[in-house]
């Protein structure tokens, strides 16, 4: 089982070049980027996690510019969103910065994507609420058209555009690999329809894990790789990701100054290396 890192980069932790770099020198094989373009200051969501709102969520970098970053200072390192809340994005700049990183790291990114939980966020950007999953279903399918047709037009209930010219165009082909999270009955059809991967959270049972790897076979699917996003340390839910053919478990990284950084990543490449 491969081992990355999912975290939130901000302007009071360690630096994207600087944690990309010691991250692929500790054999880490990916960074996934949190993403919130704000935090509404009326807090009506609750927090999924319970209790107070972390303070990395108000104060993250934009995750497009942190990977680029990222990428400058690393040769082999995956750049990964974890993940970019689709539904809230412009979808003709995203498919842009998708492909720019792409190209800028040589066909190193990789898309986690999600429809996000915070409505007063979403609905800032003008997204309803109520109707982001089936707005994020169209954005992928229009998203694939711009990176694949030299000239992309869409028309939906909610994404419509005339024929586009928009380069660049990704490195990896027919485009970098989308991973999407979630894991209720609406995400797994969106994995099953668009995804090149699932991204699962941590505290996914390893049974579930086992039952959408067959489910996704047995409709098409097989041999779809999994990412269990935020992973813990408890050597007993690691053996189970392993059981289940989890391709990668992203450890949960605190955003901490860099030499404090360092110090839990080379915690973390240990006990990632009894697993790879």
């Amino acid at each position: 089982m491969k081992y990355g890192v999912a975290t939130f980069v901000t302007d009071e932790g360690i630096r994207p070049d600087v944690l990309g770099k010691a991250l692929e020198e500790r054999g880490f094989d990916s960074m996934f980027l949190a993403e919130h373009s704000h935090i509404p200051a009326s807090r009506e969501t609750p927090y999924p996690g319970g209790g107070e709102l972390p303070r990395p969520y108000y104060r993250t970098l934009d995750p497009f510019v942190a990977l680029t970053a990222a990428g400058a200072a690393t040769t082999n390192l995956l750049l990964a969103t974890g993940i970019a809340l689709l539904p809230q994005r412009d979808l003709i700049h995203t498919a842009k910065e998708v492909a720019s990183v792409d190209l800028l790291s040589g066909g190193r990114f990789v898309f986690g994507v999600g429809v996000g939980w915070n409505r007063e966020e979403m609905r800032n950007h003008g997204t309803e609420p109520r109707t982001r999953g089936a707005l994020m279903d169209e954005e992928l399918e229009a998203l694939n058209l711009i990176w694949t047709q030299d000239v992309a037009e869409y028309h939906g209930r909610f994404i419509n555009f005339d024929p586009i010219y928009a380069w660049p165009k990704p490195v990896q082909k027919p485009h970098p690999p989308i991973y999407i999270g979630g894991e209720s009955e609406a995400a797994l059809n969106r994995v099953l329809k668009f995804g090149d991967g699932w991204l699962p959270r941590a505290g996914t049972p390893a049974e579930e894990l086992r039952r959408v790897r067959q489910w996704l076979a047995d409709h098409g699917r097989p041999g779809m790789p999994f990412t269990v996003f935020g992973a813990g340390r408890d050597p007993g839910e690691l053996d189970g990701y392993v059981e289940a053919e989890v391709e990668r478990a992203a450890f949960m990284l605190d955003t901490l100054p860099e030499a404090e950084t360092l110090t839990e990543l080379d915690k973390l490449a240990e006990l990632g290396r009894r697993y790879s």
